[in-house]
């Protein structure tokens, strides 16, 4: 659920292997629900995130702070 409808996460249950390394990016970090929601899918698949990279970062809403146990990398913050 989000703040404003709802959204659905999918992955090929082929796009990952158990042990896999995977670094995810998205455009802007938020409030940072869509990124939980994609780190949730990728644990099923016992693989490890080495880190989340985002080109636009909201401070204000307080996203990283969801997303605490993955480094998270930001190209612009505002």
């Amino acid at each position: 659920d989000l703040e404003y409808g709802k959204a659905v996460v999918e992955i090929h249950e082929a796009a990952i292997r158990p042990g896999s390394k995977v670094i995810l990016i998205d455009d802007v970090l938020a409030t940072g629900g869509t990124v939980e929601a994609a780190i949730r899918l990728i644990k099923k698949f016992k693989a490890k995130i080495c880190g989340v990279y985002f080109l636009v970062e909201i401070t204000a809403l307080k996203g990283r702070e969801r997303l605490k146990d993955f480094p998270i990398y930001s190209l612009v913050s505002y």
